[in-house]
C-alpha cells in the first residue's frame, strides 16, 4: 500500500451473487496447531517484505512443526496489491478464503470484507493473549467496527516521510528541508543542475495520492485533515486549493517521466540517483537495507512536524478458514512479542506493542519513529485504507492521477468536493 511496493491501483470486483456468510460470534479460541495447512496470502513479494514475512513463519514453525505453511503471496503486476486484492475478493465471494491474509488495519478490511459478514471477530485473541494492553490504544479505537477487532496488526507504518538521496542534497549546499519553502528553495538549486528535486511515479493511480495526502496533513493540520474524511472539515475549504496549488508546483521539479514510470519503481530512483528526495512510507526504510543501500536520510514530509500518518499491515480469520485451528496459531504469532520483534526490524516499520522495539535489530530510523509515534498526533492514511472507505479512496486516488496529468486545480478540487459529496461526507 504501493508507491515503492504497497498497493495503489484499485481494483473492483462486482458482489452479484454473493452469498452472505454471517460472522459467528460464538466460536470458541483453538489450541495451537498440530497439523494439516496453513495458506497466507500477501502482496510481500519485494525487498524487505520477503524477509519480513519469512521472520513470521521462522516463529511460527517452530511452534507448529507439523503445519505445512503455503505462502501464496502474489506479486501486484500493475499495481503492488492490485492483482492480490482481485484474486482474494474472487475467492472471498466465492466462499474459498485463505486461512488468513495481509490487509491493512481499519477501512480497507472493515468496507471489504467485515460488513459482508466474511470475517470472523477475535476479541477472543485480544482476550487470552493481552493485546488491548499491550497494542495502541489510538489505533484499537480507529480499527474497531461493531465493538469488535477484526485483525491483528503486525506493525505501524508511517506514509508522510521525506526521503534524502544524501549524495544529491549536497549538490544543493543545503541542509534537508523541513518546510515547503526551505524544500523549494532546494528544487531551484538542483533544477539549475539538471537534477529533479522529487520523485514520482504516476504510470498507474496512486503515487500522486500518497503525495497530495501528506501535503493535506500539513496545510490543514492533523484535526481538520481528520475532519475531511469524516464529514468535520469541508472540502469546499480555500485550504484545499492551497494544497492543490502546492503539490502543483512540486510537479515542476520532479522526474520528467513521472507519468509513464509505475510508483513500485520509484524507489530505485533513489538510489540510482535520479532524483534528490521523494515522498514515501517507511516499508522504504526496509526495501533500502535489502538493498544495502546506505547514503540516504529522511524528515517527516515538509512542514509535516508533529504528525504521524498511520498505517498498519495486519491479518484476519475469514469465515470458514479450512485450517482454523492453523490460522488462529498463525494470528497469536502476529500479535506475539517474538513475532513483531522479528517481523518490523525487516520491514522497516514499528511494532504496535508496547513491550516490543527493545533489541539491537532495530535501526536509527526505526528508534527515531518509535519516540516520534508516542509523541506525534496520529492521522490515518486515506491512500493506504485507514481513514475512508474503500469506494472513496479508489475515487480520491483516480481523480488526483487525473491532476498529475492535467494539473488543473480548479477541476481537481470540483472533483474531490464530488467524490466527497458521493461518500456522504460533504
Amino acid at each position: 500500500m504501493r508507491l515503492s511496493r504497497r498497493g495503489f491501483l484499485r481494483t473492483s470486483v462486482g458482489t452479484a451473487g454473493l452469498l452472505a456468510v454471517g460472522a459467528n460470534l460464538t466460536l470458541p479460541p483453538l489450541l495451537a496447531a498440530a497439523a494439516g495447512k496453513l495458506e497466507i496470502f500477501s502482496w510481500w513479494t519485494s525487498p524487505g517484505e520477503v524477509e519480513a514475512l519469512q521472520a513470521l513463519y521462522d516463529v511460527f514453525k517452530p511452534q507448529n512443526p507439523g503445519v505445512d505453511v503455503v505462502n501464496a503471496a502474489l506479486a501486484g503486476g500493475t499495481g503492488a496489491g492490485g492483482n492480490m486484492k482481485a484474486v482474494l475478493q474472487t475467492r472471498m465471494l466465492a466462499g474459498q478464503p485463505p486461512d488468513s491474509f495481509q490487509v491493512h488495519l481499519g477501512h480497507e478490511l472493515i468496507d471489504s470484507h467485515v460488513k459482508a459478514g466474511r470475517m470472523e471477530p477475535i476479541d477472543f485473541l485480544y482476550e487470552s493473549e493481552g493485546w488491548a494492553n499491550v497494542f495502541n490504544q489510538q489505533v484499537q479505537q480507529i480499527a474497531a467496527s461493531d465493538g469488535h477487532q477484526w485483525s491483528v496488526p503486525v506493525n505501524i507504518h508511517r506514509s508522510n516521510i521525506i526521503w534524502f538521496n544524501n549524495d544529491l542534497v549536497a549538490k544543493s549546499g543545503m541542509a534537508n528541508p523541513a518546510s515547503f519553502d526551505d524544500w523549494f528553495a532546494m528544487a531551484d538549486a538542483l533544477k539549475a543542475q539538471g537534477i529533479p528535486a522529487l520523485a514520482i511515479g504516476e504510470s498507474n493511480p496512486g503515487h500522486a495520492a500518497h503525495t497530495l495526502e501528506t501535503i493535506l496533513q500539513a496545510v490543514f493540520g492533523p484535526n481538520d485533515y481528520k475532519g475531511l474524511w469524516t464529514g468535520a472539515t469541508s472540502w469546499t475549504d480555500p485550504r484545499l486549493k492551497d494544497a492543490l496549488s502546492t503539490f502543483n508546483r512540486m510537479l515542476d521539479y520532479v522526474n520528467p517521466d513521472y507519468l509513464s514510470v509505475a510508483g513500485a519503481d520509484i524507489t530505485d530512483y533513489i538510489i540510482a540517483g535520479k532524483a534528490a528526495s521523494m515522498i514515501n512510507g517507511d516499508w522504504t526504510n526496509g526495501y533500502f537495507k535489502s538493498k544495502k543501500f546506505t547514503s540516504f536520510s529522511y524528515l517527516p514530509t515538509p512542514s509535516g512536524a508533529g504528525v504521524y500518518s498511520a498505517l498498519a499491515d495486519s491479518f484476519g480469520l475469514p469465515v470458514n478458514a479450512p485450517d482454523r485451528d492453523n490460522a488462529v496459531a498463525w494470528l497469536k504469532v502476529c500479535g506475539s512479542l517474538a513475532g513483531q520483534d522479528g517481523f518490523n526490524p525487516l520491514k522497516g516499520s514499528i511494532p504496535i506493542r508496547s513491550d516490543a522495539g527493545k533489541t539491537a535489530a532495530y535501526d536509527d530510523y526505526q528508534r527515531w519513529a518509535m519516540n516520534e509515534f508516542a509523541n506525534d498526533t496520529i492521522v490515518p492514511s486515506v491512500v493506504h485504507g485507514f481513514a475512508a472507505k474503500e469506494s472513496w479512496v479508489t475515487d480520491y486516488v483516480n481523480y488526483v492521477n487525473v491532476f498529475a496529468t492535467n494539473r488543473d486545480v480548479d477541476a481537481a478540487a470540483n472533483a474531490l468536493l464530488q467524490a466527497a459529496q458521493d461518500a456522504g461526507v460533504a
